[in-house]
């Protein structure tokens, strides 16, 4: 087989589509709680296949079935799955390549494409129309860890725990509880319950929990928050979000000055529309808005991330091991290194 390196950003993608778009079933009748609000209490899924920006070869937002089976046949998790399916058990798990450290046995991101009002999206982001992020600065996505290249990694310190990434230290993965939802490699599923007064949204990954206040109370502002603090209000069947303050080391997608306004609406027993909207000056060229579908799933399940773990500990070792023989820190973080391109 032959082997590239495709870069470890696959893992924070993101799902969503459009508002205009998306409608509740024209005959549906949203289920309420017994205090009357709008109930979206359940398990939910983010797993998909598409992505939160537009791919390359998508000619739209919404594709016809021949531009689908092109951006399945495309999609990394699709290639992995298909070299790894002509190896044999022996052979998989000889694998020498140290780049890949997981194979398709691990992942769960979804099966296809993901569907709004039965219609195949190939982006989650919807404005603008070319289904981008409209970043000022082009580079902003590398520094806010949204996408990190294999020389990133391995150029940090390795002294100390704290020297590494977030992720690395199982306290934050990507934006899998919000604010935005995302959907990525595995543990797409998210929980949502409702009392009176507040909303909780736990996502599967690291079990993170966002706790949305009804009563229009913010915590003290000097404090960032992981997850950002949230206040909602409904707008008739529609649970309306709005997030500021972010920890900025979760790798937000808002600065401290942003906003991030979210839209929770039951299109049918099996499905939320979830949309978003993310205003930040500082960092966009204009607000971006997407959409993506939550359905339903069986539950979440446990994430365990540190326990039994020696990776933290012979990250360090390496590190010290490389400086005894006079080495760089060699590092990587190329979850699909070793995955052939994609063939026309």
């Amino acid at each position: 087989m032959k082997y590239s390196s495709i870069l470890a950003s696959a893992m924070f993608v993101l799902a969503t589509t459009p508002g205009a778009l998306a409608q509740a079933e024209p005959t549906y009748q949203q289920p309420k709680t017994s205090w009357g609000a709008p109930d979206l209490q359940g398990y939910w899924s983010t797993a998909s296949l598409t992505t939160m920006a537009r791919p390359a070869g998508a000619t739209s937002l919404i594709v016809s079935e021949e531009e689908r089976q092109k951006l399945f046949n495309g999609n990394i998790y699709t290639r992995v799955a298909k070299e790894e399916a002509a190896l044999s058990p022996a052979e998989l798990l000889k694998d020498a390549n140290p780049d890949r450290a997981y194979n398709r046995f691990w992942m769960d991101p979804g099966a296809d494409l993901g569907k709004i009002n039965g219609q195949y999206r190939s982006s989650w982001i919807v404005e603008p129309a070319n289904g981008q992020i409209p970043f000022i600065d082009a580079n902003a996505a590398n520094r806010r860890g949204l996408s990190s290249s294999e020389e990133e990694y391995a150029d940090r310190p390795s002294d100390n725990p704290e020297d590494r990434g977030v992720s690395e230290r199982c306290i934050w993965f990507g934006s899998s509880a919000g604010p935005v939802l995302s959907n990525g490699m595995y543990n797409n599923n998210i929980q949502i319950v409702q009392t009176p007064d507040h909303v909780m949204i736990m996502g599967e990954m690291i079990h993170d929990v966002r706790v949305v206040s009804l009563k229009g109370e913010r915590n003290p502002a000097s404090i960032p928050k992981w997850g950002g603090d949230s206040i909602g209000h409904y707008e008739g069947n529609t649970l309306v979000v709005e997030t500021i303050n972010v920890e900025q080391k979760q790798g937000s997608f808002i600065s401290n000055k942003g906003k991030v306004t979210e839209r929770f609406t039951r299109a049918s027993d099996g499905q939320i529309i979830y949309q978003y909207t993310v205003d930040d000056p500082s960092r966009y060229t204009q607000p971006w808005k997407g959409e993506m579908p939550l359905n339903v799933s069986q539950g979440l399940y446990e994430y365990a991330c540190l326990e039994g773990n020696y990776s933290m500990f012979n990250l360090l070792s390496g590190a010290r091991a490389y400086e005894r023989e006079g080495r760089t820190n060699g590092v990587r973080k190329a979850i699909f290194a070793g995955v052939a391109e994609a063939k026309e």
